[in-house]
């Protein structure tokens, strides 16, 4: 896959991930965040965290080399993980969601970059895979890995507890290959966003992970309650009222 992003369709493509990567991580803040995957594509370019790594799988390069279903991160120890394509060409991207689940501390954020195969990309893949069976064509995508619905993906996400805070889809040019083709259907980026927006050929999800019973404190400055005690009574063990020694003090004053 990695010699496909090298075509025109796959920089095309790429252009548009990164230019979503670029803005939705720069709003994310924490201390640790993790790429998986497309070592070439510096997804975390603009993030601003003081601890970021580049995971590579068993054949890519990186900061780490790894099995993304068994990573080297203890559990609650990330704030973000970024995955281009990881889930796609991974063969047990559902293991690979789930140990992105328990490396994330609660409130982290992950955000997945796939091939939607219910568009003009997907479908012909689809035909292709079909007339290939038939002794005949050429896959349009890479033939590794497999496609996740943008769906199915979020179903998945819900299971393991994420909230979905936003989904994008873009690139609706056709399947073409070449540059020329491309640039004269360039109009279709922005028909198809505005009419028929979950068709494009690639989908960008952002999620944050929900733990149940656990909330977010507000910081003391925010509100604007006063935080001084009143007296208050005490009852002692043998059932007399006591009354804080402060508050005697402040009586006799008075």
């Amino acid at each position: 896959m990695q010699d496909w992003f090298q075509t025109p369709p796959g920089e095309y493509l790429l252009d548009w991930e990164r230019e979503q990567l670029d803005e939705v991580v720069a709003d994310i803040f924490g201390y640790h965040a993790l790429q998986l995957g497309l070592p070439e594509f510096k997804a975390l370019e603009t993030n601003r965290m003081p601890h970021r790594w580049l995971a590579g799988g068993q054949e890519m390069s990186g900061d780490l080399v790894t099995d993304f279903s068994a990573l080297p991160f203890a559990q609650s120890s990330l704030d973000l993980v970024v995955l281009p394509h990881s889930l796609d060409l991974h063969p047990d991207p559902h293991a690979t969601l789930r140990e992105v689940e328990r490396v994330l501390v609660p409130e982290g954020r992950v955000v997945i970059c796939g091939l939607n195969p219910a568009s003009l990309w997907g479908l012909r893949q689809r035909r292709a895979h079909l007339y290939r069976r038939l002794g005949f064509g050429e896959l349009f995508l890479p033939d590794s890995g497999q496609f996740i619905g943008y769906w199915r993906l979020r179903d998945w996400l819900r299971l393991l507890g994420f909230e979905v805070e936003a989904g994008n889809f873009g690139c609706y040019r056709p399947a073409v290959r070449s540059q020329k083709w491309l640039n004269r259907f360039e109009w279709m980026d922005t028909l198809g966003e505005r009419w028929w927006p979950i068709l494009g050929a690639a989908y960008c999800v952002v999620a944050v992970k929900r733990v149940r019973g656990m909330r977010l404190l507000e910081a003391g400055w925010k509100s604007g309650k006063s935080v001084v005690a009143k007296p208050v009574s005490v009852t002692n063990q043998t059932g007399l009222n006591l009354v804080p020694a402060k508050a005697k003090t402040i009586r006799k004053r008075t």
